[in-house]
């Protein structure tokens, strides 16, 4: 399957080229940036920007772990810049979004630091940039060098994408845009107990001596008993978990005024249900933009965006008790049985879970021109803020009720000035910017929870009334609050120079302070130089083949910011004593208490600011009248200085200490073409072919105090080596006797002190000393996509447009940990873990079982674990993101009473099918992690009819 999908991506290569550009083919080359039209783009039944974009820009990788709707998506441009250990991790590497000149402010990591799990952070944990409604965007930009980024200081260092909003104009215009449609149920196989038996006799047939389960070995329950039709009868609960779901998007605005005041105003609303576990997400939201000119020389701009987004989340066991920090008893597994099933959803009806997040930014701006000179100054404000109130009655928590309530915001307010100079001298051009900028950003949550209610009618806000319990136990109540702030000052000058339209120079200079440096280090410089030649205008003007050709370069510094406020303060005390099991529990018995951050880490002096160093060449070009254009980009950047815990202090009660010194380097080269294949004239065929694709690659150059190597949790860093590699035994087959396991003097191959046995994996002793452990792991693979890209082609044909959009990956591993947890069922049935929780799509047929050695799972080595490449698969694939089928009717309407300017209708498939060698589900329903657990819902296969009217 691998072979037949490299095959089918050479062919797509040379006939399909990235949607981006088949739309505008007049669009200049690429130059500091990839600009996409989001005309196309908003017909997709998309929720979120990082879904918009998936695909459509060479260097930018997005993953989406789960189809739920509304659930947080990653972005990585031009790779990460350190290891993903934590979900922290990935949201420190996310890229800036700037709406209209608004940097936007995301959640905070700092949430994580009080949960046991970290499957999803606490509150709502919904996408935030599910905010933005692609009907309202007229522009989309995603910056990746320093040359484009940098004027956006260090919010900025991972990449930024820049999205400018449709403007009011002075012309009267209303546009109607929606689509609807629906996603039907997936098709999936159901198993019951037979199965399940049927598999694990053939493991008792060969390892034990009678074939069957003795007394020591205790047979679960809910498969030892074949009379039962619970788990032997019908498994007929996939309609009740799976549905045909329904989707739309209705929006639609209004614009009018006049040159001296104009405005825009838009509403919308978008509905997306998920096709599992009853999921959906709900936005409502409303835009409004407006100018006014006074005098030719004086310009005040206003524009306000609110959203609000209500999720109805899974209902799966292991999300709910980690959020309620409660294990029970997982020796009886959800039975496959429809009712049975109905009435665990019965119980789970009994309470609720709320979400809501409100999400409000704008701005207000005042320009003042001259002849060159023009003066800005605006303030510009994001605010989100999510609730999520918890219930979940007795019956479903073993007659102990729960209650949990989360407030929480993030916000960000900014004063920004500037002031430009720009003078023309005949054919050459100076421009000179200054600029400063004040941003204050405060985060803040309040969460509770508590146990044992009076009964299941009554239902508390645990946040109200301080947090005094009325219906919950004193001694069940557990209470969180916490509020960081970061403070960021910060003054730049710009300046740039173009020679007679053949060569070009900018020079950017800023300062940076920010409140989370420590005082010894609270400023940071960094310069940004970029030239630039047009080669066509200064040696080829002559050339008639040659449309473009222009070569740039850019390299520079640009400092990163510290995510938390603690790193700013040095040693510190915090609130950190409990007995409860919690990781913060503010407070002992009800006293506060204060304790050394011993589980954060120690923190002290000297730390210095991050930063990145980058060095970006390019070449843009058009050739035979623009009909073939492109750009290559080859970079390199480096991020040095990053903090990292690793193990220190111990005799002082700290397991880590927070170190600076890890350096990360990333290489590698971009690619986008475009080429109009046919042109017929107006009304006639044409084609146009895009091609948009990525190579990244990693390397650890360095770790804090000279270290060498490290390991953290199940990762091995090594300097010299890739950030996101797996650390594994190598598996090379099955002892079959006693007889295969090799002996060195009388003593045999031993794993980690355990004497291995017949029906143990062979793992291979790399350093030759007859001993199985740590010593012989290998790095294998990467977590992280190498080949990122997209493949576009437009077609049109009088009123007609057919458009096919694929996306692919290469080089990206996934360990499959979902097959493991399936295989090492003697360990899975025993333990009261969060791993050992079997969600009712344990009952659905996932991959092939058969295709795994049979090792003995009673095994002291644990044959089935995870840590070996037996369950190591390349997860390459290639998708059918989306098709769609458009006509224009706006000539077919005629003249009216309503004047309609353009009706265009289409139909539109997304997700129709994926090409991949990968043995699981969906190799794109993975996090960050690499492995596989199973539990991101499916991507849906979606249908919708749309329309888009202007009037």
């Amino acid at each position: 399957m691998y072979i037949k999908l490299q095959l089918l991506l050479c062919v797509s290569l040379c006939v399909s080229f990235s949607h981006a550009y088949a739309q505008d083919p007049d669009r200049s080359p690429l130059k500091e940036s990839v600009t996409v039209s989001p005309s196309k783009l908003s017909e997709i039944p998309a929720v979120s920007l990082q879904q918009y974009l998936k695909g459509q820009v060479p260097g930018l990788n997005i993953q989406e772990p789960s189809g739920e709707p509304g659930t947080v998506q990653n972005m990585f441009i031009r790779g990460i810049s350190a290891p993903l250990l934590s979900p922290a991790d990935v949201m420190k590497q996310q890229p800036l979004v700037v709406l209209d000149g608004i940097p936007l402010i995301g959640e905070h990591p700092f949430a994580y630091d009080i949960q046991l799990n970290n499957y999803n952070r606490i509150g709502t944990a919904t996408n935030l940039l599910t905010n933005i409604d692609m009907n309202n965007i007229a522009e989309i930009k995603v910056l990746r060098d320093l040359s484009a980024v940098a004027i956006y200081g260090p919010n900025a260092a991972n990449g930024a994408i820049v999205l400018t909003s449709k403007k009011a104009g002075p012309v009267r215009q209303v546009s109607f845009n929606s689509y609807f449609g629906f996603a039907p149920s997936p098709k999936v196989t159901t198993l019951n107990a037979g199965y399940e038996n049927a598999f694990r006799k053939q493991f008792y047939d060969r390892f034990t001596s009678n074939g069957r389960y003795s007394d020591e070995d205790v047979y679960p329950q809910y498969l030892s008993d074949s009379s039962s039709t619970l788990y032997n009868g019908p498994s007929n609960w996939a309609d009740d978990y799976y549905r045909n779901a329904l989707v739309h998007n209705i929006t639609a605005d209004l614009s009018g005024g006049n040159e001296w005041a104009n405005f825009r105003f838009s509403g919308g609303n978008m509905r997306n249900q998920g096709v599992a576990d009853s999921t959906s997400l709900n936005r409502y939201n409303v835009m409004f933009n407006v100018n006014m000119k006074p005098m030719k020389w004086l310009n005040v701009s206003l524009m306000v965006n609110a959203n609000r987004l209500q999720r109805d989340r899974n209902r799966s066991l292991r999300d709910r008790f980690a959020q309620t920090n409660y294990l029970p008893s997982l020796a009886m597994p959800l039975a496959p049985n429809k009712q049975v099933y109905q009435q665990y959803l019965a119980q789970f009806g009994k309470g609720y879970d709320d979400n809501i997040n409100t999400l409000l930014d704008g701005y207000g701006k005042v320009s003042v021109n001259f002849k060159n000179v023009e003066i800005s100054s605006g303030i510009s404000v994001d605010y989100n803020e999510g609730t999520r109130d918890i219930f979940h009655a007795r019956p479903l928590m073993e007659g102990n009720s729960y209650a949990s309530n989360y407030f929480g915001y993030n916000q960000r307010l900014i004063f920004e000035n500037v002031i430009s100079y720009n003078k023309q001298f005949g054919s050459d051009h100076l421009q000179i910017i200054g600029g400063q900028t004040i941003q204050w950003d405060l985060s803040k949550y309040n969460y509770a929870y508590a146990y044992r209610g009076v009964n299941d009618f009554i239902k508390l806000n645990l946040i109200d009334k301080d947090l005094i319990p009325t219906s919950f136990p004193a001694n069940l109540l557990f209470k969180f609050l916490d509020k960081t702030a970061h403070n960021l000052f910060s003054v730049y000058g710009k300046t740039s120079y173009d020679f007679s339209d053949k060569y070009s120079v900018s020079l950017l200079v800023r300062g940076d302070a920010s409140s989370n440096a420590q005082p010894t280090s609270r400023w940071f410089f960094s310069p940004v130089l970029s030239a630039g030649w047009n080669i066509k205008n200064d040696l080829l003007s002559a050339s008639e083949n040659i449309s473009s050709l222009s070569l740039r370069v850019s390299a520079g510094r640009l400092g990163k910011l510290n995510t938390y406020d603690n790193f700013g303060q040095g040693p510190q005390y915090t609130a950190d004593i409990g007995y409860t099991g919690n990781i913060t529990l503010p407070g002992y018995n009800g006293f506060a208490t204060l304790a050394r951050p011993y589980n954060f880490g120690w923190v002290g002096y000297g730390i210095p600011w991050a930063y990145t160093d980058q060095l970006n060449f390019g070449i843009d070009f058009g050739i035979n009248n623009n009909r073939l254009q492109g750009s290559l980009d080859l970079y390199t950047k480096t991020d040095k200085k990053q903090l990292l815990a690793i193990p220190a202090h111990a005799e002082y009660g700290y397991k880590t200490s927070i170190e600076p010194g890890m350096s990360v380097n990333n290489k590698g080269a971009e690619l986008l073409l475009s080429y109009a294949a046919f042109q017929s004239g107006s009304g006639g065929f044409s084609w146009t072919p895009s091609l948009n694709i990525s190579y990244n690659a990693n390397k650890l150059l360095a770790l804090p105090d000279g270290l060498n190597e490290i390991i953290i949790g199940n990762s091995l860093l090594r300097v010299g080596e890739s950030v996101d590699r797996y650390w594994l035994l190598t598996n090379e087959g099955v002892y079959n006797s006693v007889t295969e396991i090799p002996s060195v003097n009388g003593v045999p191959m031993q794993y980690t002190g355990t004497t291995m046995q017949a029906g143990d994996p062979k793992w291979k002793d790399q350093n030759g000393d007859n001993k199985i452990n740590n010593n012989d792991k290998t790095l294998y693979g990467h977590n992280q996509p190498v080949v990122v890209g997209g493949l576009n082609n437009d077609f049109k044909y009088g009123k007609w447009s057919l458009n096919m959009n694929l996306y692919f990956n290469l080089g990206r591993s996934l360990l499959n940990q979902q097959m493991a947890n399936t295989l090492d069922f003697i360990n899975r049935d025993g333990e009261q873990t969060l791993e050992s929780v079997k969600e009712i799509t344990f009952w659905e047929k996932r991959g092939n079982r058969n295709d795994y050695p049979l090792y003995n799972p009673w095994s002291s080595v644990i044959p089935y674990r995870i840590d070996q490449n037996l369950f190591l698969e390349n997860a390459s694939f290639l998708k059918m993101r989306t098709l769609s089928l458009g006509y224009d009717l706006t000539s077919a309407l005629g003249t009216g009473k309503i004047k309609i300017k353009s009706l265009y209708v289409y139909a539109m498939a997304t997700n129709l099918f994926t090409i991949t060698g990968y043995k699981g589900r969906d190799p794109e329903l993975v996090p960050y992690t690499g492995y596989d657990t199973g539990y991101g819902l499916p991507l849906p296969r979606t249908y919708t009819l749309g329309l888009k009217m202007n009037l």
